[in-house]
């Protein structure tokens, strides 16, 4: 066993990592970037174990046994600190304080690994806060920035870091990983994995949730549901609605278990009125989890705007092979003829005869039309109901 056996089909960034971490000398400041579902915090967290591994020979570190490489990837190490957030942005106080980590001497490992698993989300003026401990840190201070592509960096803190980039793994080494590590039945991973379309987080989730494969089926269909004006805004609600709940599934029993956890901390009484100072930090904690729950609706919509995305392109591949193969009707060819695999092959005679009916420019165009939606819901502050149901209605 070692730190690096749950990062599936990474082989290449999985070697320079460990060649690094085995070196003695590794560079001060890291960027490993990848789409969603990537492993890039897996990574950095990886890297950072083999980093602070205590096996003295080189070539063992990382051994994935020991209780620093334990410790470093269940986020209890004392040399390695990481910082991801459920919010919009990154806050400014949160970035200096990891500065003042920075200058920090290790407690015990050789290197303090500092992991800032969401870079994306600096404001420039939080990124610049950065910039003078990246650009010259401590001598035993390491840096390892996560996000989805160098672009979504300042160029000033890119241009320091060493990128590292990451792919989304194989299909079957996503499902392998839901079995091993999970105990996952084989049939349901491989059908996990293929819905997620590789995202390891969401094919777990997807694994173990009934409901949330429902949820998603439901989304997938929505396509074909759409038959006019009103069908239209009746599935952009539908369609928020479930974004909605697959939100609150995700965060309500959080909520609560960090509620009560505050209330025992602080001593306060099991009933009755609680005094102001206590009022105070539990409506400070309020607060937080509402700025979390905003941010995780959106994400949420994000993804199931991406599980509908697939059907168009499932859609797509079988328009395209059936005009490679003239006089074939889409999704009666072997997808062979493409070697490309559906991603919701489960649905290939809906997906066909919905294919049969329009052309490949219009599907580009519903495809377009939804990853403009997309943007707007990440960049704006527009209504999601308003956006969808515009969306929803160009899909017809």
């Amino acid at each position: 066993m070692s730190v690096w056996v749950d990062l599936q089909g990474q082989g290449p960034v999985v070697d320079q990592l460990r060649r690094a971490a085995q070196s003695g000398s590794p560079t001060h400041a890291w960027l490993i970037t990848g789409p969603p579902g990537s492993g890039r915090s897996n990574a950095a967290l990886a890297f950072a174990a083999a980093l602070v591994c205590e096996r003295e020979q080189l070539a063992e570190r990382g051994c994935g046994v020991c209780k620093a490489c334990h410790t470093a990837l269940t986020g209890t190490n004392a040399d390695v600190t990481f910082i991801a957030t459920e919010k919009t942005t990154i806050a400014i106080e949160e970035a200096r304080e990891l500065v003042r980590k920075a200058h920090d001497s290790p407690s015990s490992s050789r290197w303090r690994v500092i992991v800032v698993g969401d870079a994306d989300r600096m404001t420039e003026r939080t990124t610049n806060v950065l910039l003078k401990a990246i650009e010259e840190p401590p001598p035993r201070t390491i840096w390892i920035l996560c996000a989805p592509s160098p672009a979504d960096v300042l160029v000033t803190i890119r241009s320091r870091c060493r990128t590292l980039t990451l792919r989304l793994p194989p299909v079957a080494d996503v499902a392998a990983l839901l079995v091993r590590r999970d105990g996952i039945d084989p049939t349901l991973a491989l059908h996990a994995a293929r819905a997620a379309q590789s995202h390891i987080g969401i094919a777990r989730r997807l694994a173990g949730d009934a409901d949330a494969r429902a949820r998603r089926d439901e989304i997938v269909r929505l396509p074909l549901t759409l038959r006019d004006v009103t069908a239209a805004v009746r599935a952009a609600g539908s369609l928020l609605e479930l974004a909605q709940a697959e939100a609150t599934s995700s965060n309500e029993e959080r909520d609560a278990t960090e509620k009560a956890k505050l209330l025992l901390s602080l001593g306060a009484p099991e009933t009755g009125i609680l005094p102001p100072p206590l009022r105070a930090q539990v409506r400070a904690l309020e607060e937080d989890q509402k700025r979390r729950s905003k941010r995780s609706v959106t994400d949420q919509l994000d993804r199931a705007l991406t599980d509908l995305l697939s059907f168009y392109r499932d859609v797509l591949v079988l328009q395209l092979a059936a005009h490679a193969v003239h006089g074939v009707e889409p999704g009666t060819q072997d997808t062979a003829a493409g070697q490309v695999e559906l991603v919701n092959d489960y649905l290939r005679e809906a997906l066909a005869d919905f294919a049969a009916r329009a052309r490949p420019e219009a599907t580009l165009a519903r495809m377009d039309a939804i990853n403009s939606v997309r943007r707007r819901l990440t960049t704006t502050n527009v209504s999601p109901l308003l956006a969808l149901e515009a969306m929803t209605v160009s899909l017809l």
